[in-house]
C-alpha cells in the first residue's frame, strides 16, 4: 500500500507547509510567482493555475491574496449600488486596478475550489458580499481556527476552505494572555505590524505547528481513504 501522498501547496514561498507535509513522508512541493525562499528544488516558480491538473492528491493553498475579497477590503469597493467606486481609492491606485485584482482573486480561488483534486484546502478569510456572491454553489463557510492552538504565541484567525478534508483539530492550546499587557501585544504582532516594503510577505508567513497538525491531520485522513477504497 502507497503510503506516500502527491501534496501540492500553492502560494507560498516559504517552504513552511511543503517542509511539514515533507517530514510526514510525503511528495510534496509548493508553487508561488516568488522563488523558494529556502532554495529548495521542490518549488516551481509560476501560477498555480497552470499545475492545477497535474495528479495531486491533496492542493493546499496557503496564503492566495485576499485583499479584495476579504470583509476589511469592502471599504473600497463600496460606492453606491453594486461594485462602484468609492468616494477614496487608496493612494496610486485606479478604480480599474481595483476591479482588475478583485476579478484576480475570484478567478485564483473559484481556479483552485474546483481544480480536479479530490481534497482541497483554501485558507481565506471570511468573505464579504460581493465576492461570495461570486462563489461556486458548493463553497461553505471557512473553519476558522488560531495559531495559539498549535502551539504557537499569536492571534491570527485563519480560515480554511476545504473540499474532501476534515476540520483541523487543536494540538496544543497555549493559555492566553491577559489583555493589554505586553505578551497580548506580542501574540498580536500581525495586527500591530507597521507598513513597509516587506509587510505583506511577513503577514503571510505561516506557522509550523498548524502546518504539522495539517500534515499530520489531512495526510493520515487521505491515506486512510486510499486503504478503504
Amino acid at each position: 500500500m502507497n503510503t506516500s501522498l502527491r501534496v501540492l501547496v500553492g502560494c507560498e514561498f516559504t517552504g513552511t507547509v511543503r517542509r511539514a507535509f515533507a517530514a510526514h513522508g510525503h511528495d510534496a512541493w509548493s508553487c508561488d510567482l516568488l522563488p523558494a525562499e529556502d532554495g529548495s528544488n521542490r518549488h516551481i516558480r509560476g501560477d498555480i493555475r497552470d499545475h492545477l491538473g497535474d495528479g495531486w492528491d491533496i492542493l493546499v493553498v496557503a496564503h492566495p491574496p485576499c485583499t479584495r475579497l476579504c470583509r476589511s477590503g469592502r471599504r473600497w469597493l463600496s460606492g453606491p449600488g453594486n461594485l462602484t467606486p468609492p468616494k477614496k481609492l487608496p493612494r496610486g491606485r485606479t478604480w480599474a486596478s481595483m476591479i482588475a485584482e478583485f476579478e484576480d482573486g475570484v478567478d485564483l480561488f473559484t481556479s483552485c475550489w474546483r481544480a480536479p483534486v479530490e481534497r482541497v484546502a483554501i485558507e481565506n478569510p471570511e468573505m464579504h458580499d460581493l465576492a461570495k456572491a461570486r462563489m461556486p454553489a458548493d463553497l461553505s463557510s471557512p473553519q476558522i481556527v488560531q495559531p495559539f492552538w498549535f502551539g504557537h504565541p499569536e492571534y491570527k484567525g485563519t480560515g480554511w476552505y476545504l473540499r474532501g478534508l476534515p476540520a483541523l483539530v487543536e494540538t496544543d492550546r497555549l493559555v492566553e494572555p491577559e489583555t493589554g499587557s505586553a505578551e497580548w501585544k506580542s501574540w498580536n504582532r500581525v495586527w500591530r505590524m507597521p507598513p513597509g516594503t516587506d509587510r505583506g510577505k511577513d503577514r503571510s508567513r505561516f506557522f509550523p505547528g498548524m502546518a504539522d497538525a495539517m500534515a499530520d491531520q489531512w495526510g493520515r485522513h487521505a491515506l486512510e481513504q486510499a486503504r478503504a477504497a
